[in-house]
């Protein structure tokens, strides 16, 4: 077995772990429901894709390492439901260099910035990037041309999340981006690009609690305080932007 399919294997293990898809459920439940669509930007293992099915939603799952996808394939064989797009998503169609860390598939970013904060930082130690594909680029515009305008976005690409938002003009009635500490700056721009959309009401979680920091939603200069103002070792965590501020209430 090879040390990325070992990977794979842990992922498995971590995001199907017993009792997640009910807190998933629980969770997603604020954003969808039957007959909604939902983006999975950085599908991954799927469990978030998996996680919209069962509530009802049509999902397009986007995920650029071909044999995360080839998993995907297996994982919602049959299913009608999702549909997979086999690329990274950007500011504009083209293509892009996609760096790869086979010991630890998630992290898996066509961001060289990322790279470079992640080295030395605490918390980052022994991850290396070994390899690198060139993957056709696609837009958030572009699958909602295609597939139709989404009710949920998630987005967790590693550092090129505000290089997605760039490619967003029609925004969903929510969605959720992936910030980490060693990249703040990146977290900022994306709730600036956010804010210029529309999106006014804002929450987070830390980590994968699913449970929101704030007991209300709160605007986007009080989400880049807190965000500001988290210590280091809080690590990463996602933030939630909606048109409706009580899709945002714990």
């Amino acid at each position: 077995m090879t040390t990325f399919a070992r990977a794979v294997g842990v992922s498995l293990r971590t995001y199907y772990a017993p009792g997640r898809a009910a807190l998933l459920d629980r969770f997603h439940a604020g954003f969808v429901g039957p007959g909604d669509l939902a983006f999975d930007i950085g599908a991954h293992v799927g469990d978030r894709t998996a996680s919209f099915r069962r509530l009802g939603a049509r999902v397009v799952a986007v995920e650029p390492q071909p044999l995360l996808a080839r998993a995907l394939r297996l994982i919602f064989r049959g299913d009608t439901g999702v549909t997979l797009v086999p690329a990274l998503v950007g500011a504009e169609a083209g293509e892009a260099v996609l760096r790869l860390n086979t010991a630890n598939p998630t992290v898996a970013t066509a961001s060289a910035a990322f790279i470079a904060a992640a080295d030395g930082a605490a918390g980052w130690e022994g991850q290396h990037w070994d390899a690198e594909i060139t993957r056709p680029v696609t837009t958030l515009d572009a699958l909602a041309m295609r597939h139709g305008l989404p009710a949920f976005v998630k987005i967790d690409v590693e550092g090129f999340e505000a290089t997605v938002l760039r490619g967003l003009t029609r925004p969903p009635r929510a969605l959720s981006f992936e910030f980490t500490t060693i990249q703040r700056d990146v977290a900022l721009e994306c709730l600036g690009l956010l804010s210029g959309l529309g999106y006014r009401a804002f929450n987070a979680c830390l980590g994968e609690s699913m449970v929101f920091a704030h007991a209300v939603p709160v605007d986007v200069r009080a989400m880049a305080s807190w965000l500001t103002a988290l210590p280091h070792s809080a690590n990463s965590g996602d933030v939630y932007a909606a048109l409706a501020s009580e899709r945002l209430v714990p």
